[in-house]
């Protein structure tokens, strides 16, 4: 990590430098296993998920306002909030999917601005399938989309999740993780094959990253795809 100078000068303790990184995609994509990974390599994660989850206590405001939008239908029998039903009232509605987002993006990226200061780490990933759009693409150094194909993420959802085909398809749709146009993608890894060729990959963008390497250009980092053995 590098340090400033010129506080240091001043005699003055130097500030470290922190390397924010987004992890963004598509649902299903492999996000949390890239998360891991670079947890793994000493970054401290911060899962826009799970940051949610928390602020949902029974009673909370954020939980007051959902109840509050979409009806009593989304509580739970020991008075969470189901978000099993809420996921699928808001996924097969647009407009309800935007007034989800309108409610819960403003108190998720609190509290994770408040957790990226807390951190003591050199390197802090935030992990959301709609980081861009939230608001967070200011708070970050790098930007990284994590990429499957959709019948890669479709059998995964149907596998892993459960889900019949029917609703893996529209969280597929409506959890695309599409970055929005003028915002650029420092890394883009392929998670759609070999998991040893995605984890190199991640290697490879680890490493450019803390070597400031980084320039102003779009690194695609894509695996090649390992035939079976």
């Amino acid at each position: 990590m590098q340090f400033d100078d010129a506080k240091a000068r001043q005699g003055r303790q130097p500030e470290k430098r922190r390397i924010v990184i987004g992890l963004t995609g598509p649902i299903a994509s492999g996000k949390s296993t890239v998360a891991s990974y670079l947890r793994e390599r000493g970054a401290d994660i911060v899962d826009a998920d799970r940051v949610y989850r928390s602020l949902l206590a029974p009673g909370s405001e954020l939980a007051r306002r959902i109840v509050a939008r979409f009806g009593p239908g989304v509580v739970a029998a020991n008075g969470d909030i189901d978000r099993s039903a809420l996921g699928d009232l808001v996924f097969q509605d647009a407009d309800a999917l935007a007034d989800l987002d309108q409610i819960t993006h403003p108190k998720v990226v609190d509290e994770i601005r408040t957790m990226i200061d807390r951190s003591n780490a050199p390197v802090v990933v935030v992990e959301a399938i709609k980081l861009a759009q939230s608001g967070l693409a200011s708070d970050i150094d790098s930007l990284w989309l994590v990429t499957a194909d959709e019948a890669t993420r479709l059998q995964r959802l149907m596998t892993r999740a459960g889900m019949d085909e029917a609703k893996a398809r529209a969280r597929i749709a409506a959890a695309s993780g599409r970055v929005p146009d003028g915002i650029r993608v420092d890394f883009a890894i392929d998670n759609s094959g070999d998991i040893g060729a995605t984890l190199r990959a991640v290697d490879d963008a680890w490493q450019a990253l803390l070597s400031d390497k980084m320039d102003t250009r779009q690194h695609e980092i894509v695996p090649t795809q390992e035939e079976p053995s």
